[in-house]
Order: structure tokens, then C-alpha cells, then sequence
């Protein structure tokens, strides 16, 4: 089914219903997001498990919290860091409300996890982003470049990959074994 507007904000996604699919707000086009696998849904509670146990104070471990990007798009990230101060009741942060965005690759969202999300999520200033890859689970870790890309936008760069472990200091310093997101 097609859908007849390309004109949807953010407000709009604030008045569906609770029992509503899954989606994103992408320039103005909601998409409804396939249902996991058990597999990815294990190693997201897995990282937000891990996540939740070790970082600092003032960050907290999210699932599937939407991240306002523009006024007409939206995305929903696997597994966030989102700062401590962030009121209880919101279910749309900002992107200086996120420290981290993790998705997790499955076959219907390669491209998009791979390129249009940390594409997003770099201009908008998202200042760390986790791609895992399933089957062997692998974490490519990135963060905001020093430099703009070639458009002069924000770009990620690479600083950590590993099917072991990962060790980085932003956005604090850890030292996740990559066998503890693992199912």
C-alpha cells in the first residue's frame, strides 16, 4: 500500500495511537519498520543491558527511542545513550539529548543502517554511532570526524572494529567484550 501524503511531521508521529506499528518519519514519508529478528532483538537487549550496567552516571541506555532529525524526519535507533537529564516522560529526543545511536544490521536494513542513518545521524550532530553486524557479531564503532566530508557536512570515522573486544573513550571510556552482546 502507498501512502497518499509525503507531508508528515513530527507532530504527526506524536498523535498516533500507543498501539501503533513501529515507525520512522523519513522527509515527511512515515515508514513502518519491519519487526526484528530474535536474533537482533537479542543482541539489542544485550547491548542496552551492558550499556545500562556500565556507563557513567550521566548517560542512560535506551531502546528504540525516536530521535527527531528535522521537522519531517524521524528515526528510531536500536540502542541509545541519551543524557541522564532527559525527562522521563518523552518518547522523541533531540539530537543533543544522544551521546550514542546503535543499529544493528539486518538483511532488510543493510543500506539504510549502513549509509542513510549514520549520514543523518552525523549532520545533525550525533557525536557517536555503532554499526553491529550479525552472524558473526561484529561492532564498528565511529565517531564524529574532526574534518567535514567532501559536501562540507559532518562525517563519521571510523575509530574501533572488532568481533573481540572494543575498546574506546567516547563516548566514555569502555571496554566491551563483544561476547557479552552475543546471544
Amino acid at each position: 500500500m502507498r501512502q497518499q501524503r509525503a507531508d508528515y511531521t513530527l507532530d504527526d508521529l506524536l498523535t498516533l495511537p500507543d498501539d501503533a506499528p513501529r515507525v520512522e518519519l523519513v522527509d515527511g514519508v512515515i515508514q513502518v519498520t519491519p519487526s526484528p529478528t530474535l536474533g537482533h532483538q537479542d543482541i539489542s537487549s544485550l547491548l542496552w543491558r551492558w550499556l545500562a550496567d556500565h556507563a557513567p552516571e550521566h548517560l542512560r541506555a535506551s531502546q528504540a527511542v525516536g530521535v527527531a532529525l528535522s521537522a519531517n524526519t524521524s528515526r528510531q535507533p536500536d540502542v541509545l545513550l541519551r543524557r541522564a537529564g532527559v525527562a522521563p516522560d518523552r518518547s522523541l529526543l533531540r539530537p543533543a539529548d544522544v551521546a550514542l545511536a546503535v543499529e544493528i544490521v539486518s538483511p532488510g536494513t543493510r543500506w539504510t543502517d549502513r549509509f542513510a542513518k549514520p549520514g543523518e545521524y552525523a549532520a545533525v550532530g550525533i557525536p557517536c554511532y555503532w554499526r553491529i553486524e550479525q552472524d558473526p557479531v561484529h561492532v564498528y564503532a565511529y565517531r564524529l570526524g574532526r574534518q567535514p566530508g567532501p559536501a562540507g557536512v559532518p562525517q563519521y570515522e571510523l575509530v574501533a572494529d572488532s568481533a573481540d573486544v572494543v575498546e574506546l573513550t567516547e563516548p566514555f571510556e569502555l571496554k566491551l567484550p563483544v561476547a557479552a552482546i552475543t546471544p
